[in-house]
């Protein structure tokens, strides 16, 4: 540790270890940084350097979470003493003032553009959610403006933040170049594609489904359906003899679905947050070598055409997604050329090690 700057992420809805908070960020700068994590409903240790303290608390109704929750973060959060907090969930936005009153400096790390999420959220009642989203929005700039910085995830979140606060970090959620070692093309099947995260309508996994029915290949899932009505629909239809559905599996299964798979395909549909948002699995489909078959919004082109390692498609079009993966099942070498790309495009641009350059400086500015 080559500073001792104490830096304490807190979460009340995260689980233990996940990916962003503890693998990404903790992890790689507990290097540098004397580093805690206070999260529900785990084990307080020390773990690869990163000091994990933990309470029991409710996690699943969101009202009790929003507030005994909250509190209980904040009691464990008081008693570190850190030089930064940095809080990744909006419930914790209440907590901040009480943080800075006793000197700390407090940073929000907004994971998504909850104001434009909220217009997705399928269990606000629709008649309520331009309301809510407007008052959130509100509610979160009063309480931003006056922390010690931001982060967040895209250039066009970023830009909002900025408005009101000056001191805003673009910290992208790209995978670990340490959890996807080189693939091996010679593995790869060029009739295998893969849809891996949130089984929801929303995320065009219908219409990925029903393409089935005109290609020849087979379509791995990876994650869980919110909808069961959905599930049954699809399970009836012709198209899911050529579905594996793997349900919610650990990483370690994801990775050989993506080490199998040539293809990785991510059609979201056209919301407002989706239209703007980074898919995680995108850049995992890049990092594994697969070729990508994305929604065609303008983020997308720009991250993925000049990288020729995309083919680009209306998400709601079923004919023109089975059109698209019919071509790149029947031409093997052009699509493993594309998967080699994809890799590249990955290790020179989209990795997380180039982010921890970013943060680890964005700390020591604050």
């Amino acid at each position: 540790m080559s500073n001792s700057l104490r830096i304490c992420h807190l979460t009340s809805v995260h689980l233990d270890g996940d990916i962003r908070i503890f693998h990404k960020m903790a992890k790689t700068m507990a290097q540098d940084f004397e580093v805690h994590v206070v999260v529900p409903n785990t084990t307080s240790r020390i773990q690869e350097g990163v000091n994990i303290h933990s309470f029991l608390a409710e996690t699943q109704k969101r009202r009790q979470r929003m507030q005994q929750t909250v509190d209980l973060v904040l009691q464990e959060a008081l008693r570190i003493k850190a030089d930064i907090y940095q809080l990744h969930d909006p419930e914790l936005l209440r907590i901040a003032p009480k943080l800075q009153a006793i000197g700390a400096k407090v940073i929000f790390d907004s994971h998504e553009d909850v104001p434009k999420q909220i217009m997705d959220k399928f269990w606000i009642p629709w008649i309520l959610r331009k309301l809510i989203s407007i008052a959130y929005a509100q509610y979160e700039k009063r309480i931003t403006k006056k922390l010690d910085g931001i982060i967040s995830v895209t250039p066009q979140i970023c830009a909002r933040f900025k408005r009101y606060n000056p001191n805003v970090a673009l910290i992208r959620n790209f995978p670990l170049q340490t959890e996807f070692p080189r693939p091996d093309w010679n593995q790869k099947e060029v009739q295998h594609f893969c849809y891996i995260g949130g089984l929801y309508a929303s995320r065009g996994i219908k219409e990925v489904v029903l393409a089935m029915k005109e290609v020849e290949g087979y379509l791995h899932l990876a994650g869980t359906f919110d909808d069961p009505l959905l599930l049954a629909e699809l399970e009836s239809s012709r198209a899911w003899k050529k579905v594996i559905y793997h349900g919610q599996v650990g990483r370690a299964a994801i990775q050989e679905i993506l080490q199998k798979c040539a293809v990785g395909i991510v059609t979201l549909h056209p919301t407002p947050s989706y239209k703007e948002a980074y898919p995680i699995k995108m850049f995992e489909y890049l990092a594994a070598g697969c070729a990508v078959v994305a929604s065609d919004f303008p983020l997308y082109r720009s991250l993925l055409q000049d990288a020729n390692c995309g083919v680009f498609v209306d998400p709601k079009n079923e004919y023109e997604i089975a059109q698209v993966l019919q071509k790149l099942s029947a031409n093997k070498e052009h699509t493993l050329t594309m998967g080699q790309s994809a890799r590249a495009s990955f290790e020179a641009l989209y990795n997380w090690e180039k982010e921890t350059q970013t943060l680890s400086a964005f700390y020591l500015s604050i």
